[in-house]
């Protein structure tokens, strides 16, 4: 998979472990990207959930694009066996999660603050290197400028300490230190102030919760959060905050492991400033992209782009291409204009109003073609699929490459309706169980680690064996991915011959 130029480098920032979340069937385009983008060790993965340990600078892991969110990890460990033991138990289990061990939490909190530190530092010096004259300038405005924000300040944190005790003092009568059950999309909302924090008794947080599998029938998310919430009050003097903490800590109990962590940035990773209306995922657009091998130079097409989710992507990550992408919609193509305009590649990216099937391409004229075939009643394209993917065929230069997401209807047509003999699982392999929670690893083991992707190749290589050729095209790779309600397959064919040959 290739990666963008400029990956790992070296540098005072320190290591430290983390761990992502990622879409069913992404954590191997997650576990090649860590490793060959932050020089990541101790790679370990589980179904959702990829843990390394890397080199912590911000710059280097705000540019992971298939990952959903970063978390710095604070504990990990095997499951808690619910069903020997009663819930005052499970209770004392989760307050000794906190109070057993104190020292890795501070740890990871003293991590956390120099993360934030070293950004703010380096957001300040890339500041004053952009405007080193306006420093100089109007000094006694500046001045007054200060001691008036200062005043606001002082005005301000005294309305927030009286917030912060109304806010405890409710929470310490109901009990309750979460926010919904799955919604912590919110991080610290001020860098500067977590920064700035230099006593941690002064801290805020919040707790973000999740169960699933059988903890979930025995627990509620509030019941866990409020039992941590009450142990870290206990343990380190935090107090709560549900509206604007400055750290917040995220828990997830499941069959396979319990994780706790530390969300690294307020914004998830997967949601892409440059993108103005979204359409497809945007990580599963970039392993699209990744999966095509893109070198400079070369003639990229999507002929079915919608709002261009995928070129933009590619386009942002491989600059030095020729893009091209096309859609019969005018509502698409209005919506991938703004797009382009909103993320400056107007001029990287040209767009054409057509249809698929009547490409204004020359024969064997593009290098790589991606594509996300439309899903739904809406998109009756049935056995047509057969069609477009001969005129994609026809504009594809011989060896180049193909990389199309396609839904199991698509899947079905292309072989002759053939039906699958079960659902597959987020590789391409069967799975007797379809929608419960799956882990990735051998039984008994919470993660497993390097080599993490002979698991994947193993089940990407039953998928391609279901996988036939489609004229000139060749099966290559075939990977399982969730789009949330449903599920699809990226799938990669490269061209063999010309037509006829």
């Amino acid at each position: 998979m290739a990666v963008v130029p400029g990956g790992p480098r070296s540098g005072p920032a320190a290591r430290a472990q983390f761990f992502c979340t990622a879409g069913r069937g992404l954590e191997p385009f997650l576990i090649r990207e860590v490793r060959e983008r932050l020089a990541a060790t101790q790679v370990e993965y589980i179904s959702g959930k990829v843990f390394f340990t890397a080199c912590s600078d911000l710059n280097m892991l705000k540019q992971l694009k298939s990952a959903e969110r970063l978390f710095l990890l604070i504990k990990k460990q095997l499951p808690f066996p619910v069903s020997s033991v009663s819930k005052g138990k499970i209770f004392n289990e989760l307050q000794r999660l906190i109070n057993d061990d104190p020292e890795s939490w501070l740890n990871a909190i003293s991590i956390w603050k120099n993360l934030l530190e070293l950004d703010a530092k380096k957001e300040k010096l890339s500041h004053k290197n952009a405007n080193p004259l306006k420093r100089k300038v109007g000094e006694d405005d500046t001045a007054a400028k200060k001691l008036k924000t200062e005043q606001i300040q002082e005005i301000q944190e005294t309305k927030e300490c009286q917030l912060e005790k109304q806010i405890e003092e409710k929470l310490l009568e109901q009990g309750n230190f979460i926010t919904e059950e799955g919604k912590f999309q919110e991080l610290q909302n001020d860098v500067m102030e977590a920064a700035d924090t230099r006593n941690q008794t002064d801290l805020t947080f919040r707790v973000s919760c999740r169960c699933s599998g059988a903890i979930a029938k025995t627990l509620t998310a509030q019941e866990v959060g409020r039992v941590i919430g009450i142990a870290l009050m206990k343990q380190f003097g935090w107090k709560a905050n549900l509206r604007n903490p400055n750290l917040e800590i995220f828990i997830h109990l499941s069959d396979i492991y319990s994780v706790l962590g530390i969300p690294v940035f307020r914004v998830p990773l997967a949601c892409r400033a440059y993108i103005k209306t979204a359409g497809m995922r945007s990580t599963i657009a970039w392993a699209m992209a990744s999966l095509a091998e893109i070198k400079a130079g070369a003639v990229v097409l999507d002929p079915m782009c919608g709002l261009g989710t995928i070129l933009l992507e590619a386009a942002k990550e491989w600059p030095d291409v020729y893009y091209v992408g096309a859609d019969v919609s005018d509502s698409q193509l209005s919506g991938a204009y703004d797009n382009l305009r909103a993320a400056g590649l107007k001029d990287k990216i040209e767009l054409l109003r057509v249809s698929v099937i009547e490409l204004p391409l020359p024969s064997e004229s593009v290098d790589i073609i991606i594509s996300d075939i439309p899903f739904g009643k809406k998109f009756k394209l049935g056995k047509d699929i057969k069609r477009t993917l001969q005129e994609m065929e026809r504009v594809l230069r011989v060896g180049g490459t193909i990389v199309l997401l396609l839904s199991e209807d698509h899947h079905r047509h292309l072989k002759g309706g053939e039906a699958s003999s079960g659902p597959l699982n987020s590789q391409g392999g069967r799975t007797e169980e379809p929608g419960g929670e799956e882990c990735l690893t051998p039984a008994g083991k919470a993660a497993v680690s390097e080599p993490a992707s002979s698991s994947f190749v193993a089940g990407n290589q039953e998928c391609l064996d279901r996988m036939p050729p489609l004229g000139s095209l060749v099966p290559v790779d075939c990977y399982r991915v969730s789009l949330g309600k449903t599920d699809a397959l990226i799938s990669k064919y490269k061209k063999s011959s010309s037509p006829g040959r």
